[in-house]
C-alpha cells in the first residue's frame, strides 16, 4: 500500500469516527436516546456513571480524540506528524479497550456505536504504527529549499545524505 493510500485510508476511517463521536456527543447533551438494535443497551451504556470522566462525556473525549487525530494526518507529512498520529491512536485504543471493559464487565450492555468507534480506533492504531515503523520518506519535490542536489532521490531510496 502506497503511503499516500494509507494516509487517505486513515483520514477516511477517522472522518467516520469523527461522526460516530458527534452523534454520541450530540445525543448526550441533547438529552435523547440514541438508535440503537440492541434493545436499549445503547442508552443503558450512555446513562451509566462510566459514561463520564470527571464530569466530562466520554463522547465529547471521543470527539476531541478523533479531531487530534485528524488534525495530525492533515499535518505535514513527516516524523513528527507520523509519531503524533500514531500516539493519539494508542491513547484512543487503550481508553476505547478500557471503555469496552466497562461495557462487558460492569455495565453488561454493549453500545453499538461505541463497539464501532472501538473498531475503527483499534484498526486507526494498527494502521498509524505501521506508517510510522515504515517512516517513508517525504513525497517527490517536498524536501526543504535548499536540500543538496539528488537528496530527494536519496530520501526515497533510504541512504543517508
Amino acid at each position: 500500500m502506497s503511503a499516500r493510500t494509507l494516509r487517505i485510508t486513515l483520514v477516511v476511517l477517522t472522518v467516520i469516527g469523527l461522526g460516530i463521536a458527534s452523534y454520541l456527543t450530540y445525543i448526550h447533551y441533547a438529552g435523547i436516546k440514541p438508535v440503537c438494535t440492541a434493545g436499549g443497551s445503547c442508552a443503558k451504556v450512555q446513562t451509566s456513571v462510566y459514561s463520564k470522566l470527571a464530569g466530562v462525556p466520554v463522547a465529547l473525549i471521543g470527539l476531541i480524540g478523533y479531531i487530534a487525530i485528524l488534525g495530525s494526518l492533515l499535518a505535514r507529512e513527516g516524523e513528527t506528524s507520523r509519531f503524533a498520529t500514531m500516539a493519539f491512536t494508542l491513547v484512543g485504543f487503550g481508553f476505547s479497550a478500557y471503555l469496552t471493559y466497562r461495557e462487558l464487565f460492569t455495565i453488561h450492555a454493549v453500545c453499538e456505536w461505541c463497539a464501532a468507534s472501538a473498531v475503527i480506533m483499534t484498526v486507526l492504531m494498527c494502521l498509524s504504527i505501521w506508517r510510522f515503523l515504515r517512516g517513508d520518506a517525504p513525497a517527490a519535490g517536498s524536501l526543504p529549499a535548499g536540500a543538496a542536489p539528488g537528496a530527494e532521490s536519496r530520501a526515497r531510496l533510504g541512504s543517508a545524505s
